[in-house]
């Protein structure tokens, strides 16, 4: 597998073309964001709880949910919980009038979630956390240096937009996305990555290599490649905020990522390269 010299991005699809790129869709958590790191820790014992309600886990369940949870991120979270629904009236251990329905679960999870989130704003607005604890390595600078070669920016998330707004302007990367902060506001057929990106595709007459899709998760990866857009999988180590983190690298290349790095700490070296430098 071939790699940019000097660096880890590695370079997936050696027919990429370059030089053409004018915007840019970034996923939002895990890819510059990691206040919601461990999310998938909160989310699986939700669903596992949820499913087997007053009966013993069984190891199906948890690797159902394991696989479920590793094949959706990116996606809005009340799809992510509709599929619970789906999974609870499949496993068929708790009774019909105790399922709630996906914005019961959403509530459950997202109330567990929203406590080490808050927890860790309050940390970096007191001080007591930096810029660089809360985001993935690199990734302010090279949303700066996008910026300043007037590189249209967006950010999309599956995570609700008012609290994807509120936790961007937290960071201060809000600034770069003139495009906008889009984040969940309803259904898929309201808000999707998909929709997103058809939408800045066919409103700004481009074609595909001219919009670039940088994510941690495979969803966005497969929406940028069904589009024609290039595609970078940041197969990010959350805990750290730098390195690589297994699993994603592949999910990521099995999505089909045309570039693949752990962070940014090469940002420089990978403009160079997409702007055909």
């Amino acid at each position: 597998m071939d790699s940019l010299p000097g660096t880890e991005i590695r370079i997936l699809n050696k027919n990429l073309e370059r030089g053409r790129i004018k915007y840019a869709i970034f996923d939002f958590d895990g890819t510059i964001s990691i206040l919601r790191e461990g999310w998938e820790r909160i989310m699986e014992p939700v669903m596992i709880e949820s499913i087997c309600g007053d009966h013993p886990v069984s190891d199906e369940v948890v690797r159902r949910v394991r696989e479920f949870i590793d094949e959706t991120t990116g996606i809005q979270t009340i799809l992510q919980m509709e599929g619970l629904v789906e999974m609870v009236k499949e496993f068929g251990l708790v009774p019909k009038d105790k399922i709630l329905d996906s914005w019961g679960y959403k509530k459950i999870y997202n109330d567990r979630l929203m406590v080490p989130v808050r927890r860790r704003i309050a940390e970096l607005q007191s001080g007591r956390k930096t810029l660089a604890d809360c985001t993935v390595a690199g990734s302010i600078d090279f949303c700066q240096q996008l910026y300043h070669r007037n590189v249209i920016m967006y950010t999309a998330s599956g995570t609700d937009q008012e609290d994807v707004r509120n936790e961007a302007n937290v960071l201060g990367v809000d600034k770069w996305f003139k495009g906008g902060v889009y984040g969940a506001i309803g259904s898929v057929e309201e808000y999707s990555k998909d929709k997103v990106i058809k939408e800045i595709l066919r409103n700004n007459n481009l074609h595909g290599a001219e919009l670039v899709v940088l994510g941690d998760g495979p969803v966005e990866i497969r929406n940028a490649k069904e589009n024609g857009a290039i595609a970078i999988g940041i197969a990010s180590n959350e805990v750290t905020g730098c390195g690589w983190e297994p699993r994603k690298i592949e999910r990521l290349t099995k999505a089909g990522c045309d570039l693949l790095m752990p962070d940014f700490r090469h940002g420089r070296e990978l403009l160079a390269f997409l702007l055909g430098n």
